[in-house]
């Protein structure tokens, strides 16, 4: 993904997790549960539709390297989720800006491992419209 502004904007934007409410259609809510500034440890609620029910999900940032790198997990008894965002300034004088590149790994636990095959087809089509919303977010993106 691609975004016109900086890294270190993208990067403090994105690190801010509360905020996947702006860019992620099943995510109802966000809040960061932890106080500023964001680092190692900060931790975000996200209110997250699945299968028709609210899911509460609280991520904490468990890898923090601006403006390169972000980790943040994610558990329940059911699921385990690991996000981890990379930023690399835009090649070339043509499209300045910021390379995003995000990879969402999502894990059943408990008897959801059992089905894993047939939930990471959902979990597919949820990180689709996810993707949709940060690459038309990031390209609005303002400088923070």
């Amino acid at each position: 993904m691609h975004s016109p502004t900086d890294p270190r904007s993208v990067f403090a934007y994105l690190s801010r997790f509360d905020r996947a409410v702006e860019w992620d259609p099943g995510v109802t809510a966000g809040q960061m549960l932890t106080d500023e500034p964001v680092g190692i440890g900060s931790k975000f609620r996200l209110d997250a539709r699945f299968l028709g029910r609210t899911l509460p999900l609280v991520y904490e940032i468990v890898t923090f390297d601006p403006p390169n790198r972000i980790v943040l997990r994610a558990q329940t008894a059911a699921i385990r989720s690991t996000d981890t965002i990379s930023f690399a300034e835009a090649p070339g004088e043509t499209a300045p800006g910021t390379v995003v590149v995000y990879e969402a790994l999502l894990e059943g636990k408990g008897p959801l491992r059992f089905a894993e095959p047939a939930i990471s087809l959902l979990f597919r089509r949820i990180g689709d419209r996810a993707a949709a919303g940060l690459r038309a977010r990031l390209l609005e993106l303002p400088t923070v």
